[in-house]
């Protein structure tokens, strides 16, 4: 208000410039006038202009003014460097099949954000937020990894998969879990996501046997299943145009539970914000219940 006063040299003119009326204009001069305990306006008929001690006041307060407007443009400049970019880093079923969705919805809302992806096992997820690489991940593992917070955002069920070739294509029993662990099967590699809900639903039987071929991605392990190479654990994300054109057949299982929730995590108190905070809720929107 003094500073609209300072800028017009009339009461009036500064209650027109800051919205309010001539009287609470003249409220709010007092009402400082009483708390500093000097006067700060000398008011005529002429108009009003500022004391010696109204002066002083006015060029503080334009330092102050300054200062905020600076705060709020540099504050703004930082908003505008976080939302240009978003780095995710994404174990590898979610990255091949949900992120891509998500990804699209998400360039509707924030066209002018650039996007990097980063795919890997679960345990590189985590190790990619410690390290602040990644402003959002999102894992398959059968819990949150320590350090991290999370919030499950899809479903998913693993599915033991042959080559129509494999004796197992063919059988009509359901296998049994012991049966499964003893078998060596074509499976990702440790740190996996997969290969952590394999490794516990089977722990109770006997453990897994010794890999057959032990590879660092879904699309190999599906590629080495179709070949025939042996039977595999995959993802029923992964393997819908392969069930559908008969390349792999699902071999039932039965007395073993082969589910696990799919999660968006980051570090302990630092919940996403600007547009990891947009791609967390477009996820949410579209759950996967199977």
């Amino acid at each position: 208000m003094l500073l609209a006063v300072a800028r017009h040299g009339s009461l009036g003119a500064a209650a027109r410039e800051v919205g309010i009326t001539q009287p609470a204009a003249s409220s709010r001069i007092r009402s400082m006038e009483r708390q500093l305990g000097v006067a700060l306006v000398d008011r005529s008929p002429r108009g009003s202009r500022l004391t010696d001690a109204g002066a002083l006041v006015t060029d503080w307060a334009r330092r102050i003014v300054e200062a905020a407007e600076a705060f709020d443009a540099g504050a703004q400049a930082l908003r505008g460097r976080r939302d240009s970019r978003l780095r995710v880093a994404a174990s590898m079923t979610i990255a091949e099949y949900l992120l891509p969705g998500w990804l699209i919805a998400l360039r509707a809302e924030r066209p002018d954000t650039a996007v990097s992806l980063q795919a890997g096992n679960s345990a590189a997820v985590a190790e990619r937020l410690f390290a602040g690489d990644a402003d959002v991940g999102f894992v398959e593992g059968l819990a949150v990894p320590d350090g991290l917070d999370g919030v499950v955002v899809a479903h998913d069920r693993l599915a033991v998969v042959a080559a129509p070739s494999h004796p197992w294509a063919r059988r009509r029993a359901p296998l049994d879990p012991a049966e499964l662990a003893a078998t060596p099967l074509v499976l990702r590699e440790r740190g996996s996501g997969t290969r952590q809900v394999l490794d516990a639903a089977l722990a109770a039987h006997g453990g897994l046997a010794r890999p057959l071929l032990e590879l660092a991605s879904t699309t190999a392990v599906k590629a080495a299943a179709v070949s025939g190479a042996g039977p595999a654990v995959l993802s029923e994300l992964a393997i819908t145009e392969e069930l559908a054109s008969r390349r792999l057949v699902a071999v039932p299982v039965e007395g073993v539970v082969l589910r696990r929730d799919l999660r968006a995590v980051w570090p302990t108190g630092h919940r996403p914000t600007g547009p990891a905070r947009d791609l967390l809720s477009l996820t949410r929107d579209r759950p996967r219940e199977r």
